[in-house]
């Protein structure tokens, strides 16, 4: 078998020598005719731009082009194995003409009002369908589908920071909608927007209208003074004071703790202050129980200095509660919530065996 494959890759390398010989072959480094098809493992120092692949023909290096074909293998994260059809190029190096793998991806459908940027790396845990990104928040769970964009970035590896636009599914994940370079220039936030029905269970409220400004994501820590239209937040190079508007989308960071993790995108209003245009916090994106909402309960109390993205912590007159927030499908009069706010909220028992908020209203 090796002897073999020596043997092709060394006379389809004198057949594309000779072809370097003529003037047209000067004008392009990849030829495009596939010379064989190799698999192996991804190896560490993996790049967008050159996959090291560990056969067992030995190691090789072979580069990745714009023209690549990634479509069944958009993630290169060291030790997956992958098939990879490559060509030579007149620049002595191998090519990848296509990569492939054996993952597939469920169709869900997608809430469009769940919208939100993550900004982060990829961890090792990742697969072909499933990316843990390592954010400032924490670890996310993100689910790679075949639709998902990635014209920003050819593959995914895990050295590299990217910027990922991500929808609730109806399998409880996050799934990527388009995937690009961090460092690329910052797009725009366009979070649609969609009206809630009482069986829809995803996260609330929407955004009043949609932000086209350019946009900036910064990250830091809640500052103590913070209100619920004034975000104070504490970063590395000061402490930055965001409004919060109609057009913000709290939706994944409606809990303003002091010393929370937040990242916020945000921008230029035409009042010369910083605007939020998106705040996200550290919300778990895993499938929510079964809960029966045919008997619910409403309690009034006020937000308690514990409570996260996550969980409600509640103080009442009767004492406290501790609601889940993974089931919550509205929320009146408020676009953020900080502590002793009084709010109302309509709750059901889950599977689980935890109450769960269902509405939440600002109390008056």
């Amino acid at each position: 078998m090796k002897k073999r494959m020596i043997a092709k890759l060394s006379l389809v390398s004198c057949l594309v020598l000779g072809m370097m010989t003529s003037p047209q072959s000067r004008l392009t480094a990849q030829a495009e005719e596939v010379m064989a098809t190799v698999q192996g493992s991804v190896m560490t120092g993996t790049t967008t731009s050159l996959l090291k692949l560990s056969t067992r023909e030995g190691n090789m290096e072979i580069k990745l082009d714009s023209t690549t074909d990634t479509t069944a293998c958009k993630i290169l994260l060291v030790g997956k194995d992958i098939s990879v059809s490559v060509s030579h190029g007149s620049d002595g190096y191998l090519h990848a003409v296509k990569i492939t793998s054996g993952a597939q991806d469920a169709s869900v459908t997608l809430d469009s009002s769940t919208n939100v940027y993550v900004t982060g790396t990829i961890g090792d845990k990742s697969s072909e369908d499933l990316l843990y990104v390592n954010t400032a928040q924490g670890e996310m769970q993100i689910k790679l589908d075949t639709t998902t964009d990635m014209s920003g970035c050819a593959v995914l590896v895990n050295t590299q920071e990217y910027r990922i636009y991500c929808s609730r599914g109806s399998d409880g994940y996050m799934h990527a909608l388009s995937i690009s370079d961090a460092s690329a220039a910052i797009g725009q936030v366009n979070p649609a927007a969609a009206t809630v029905q009482a069986a829809d269970l995803s996260l609330t409220p929407t955004p009043a209208a949609v932000v086209t400004a350019e946009t900036t994501t910064v990250t830091g820590t809640v500052g103590k003074n913070t209100r619920d239209d004034l975000l104070y937040l504490s970063t590395d190079n000061g402490e930055m004071q965001i409004v919060i508007d109609k057009n913000t989308d709290t939706r994944n960071g409606m809990f303003l703790m002091p010393d929370a993790k937040l990242t916020v995108s945000v921008y230029k209003g035409s009042d010369s202050n910083m605007h939020a245009a998106v705040i996200v916090g550290s919300k778990n994106m895993t499938q929510p129980p079964e809960v029966d909402a045919s008997s619910p309960a409403a309690v009034t109390g006020t937000v308690d200095g514990r409570s996260n993205d996550n969980i409600l912590y509640l103080k009442t007159s009767a004492g406290d509660m501790e609601l889940k927030l993974d089931t919550v499908r509205s929320v009146t009069g408020c676009k953020a919530f900080v502590t002793d706010k009084k709010i109302k909220v309509t709750c059901v028992r889950g599977s689980d065996a935890y109450m769960h908020a269902l509405d939440i209203t600002v109390a008056d």
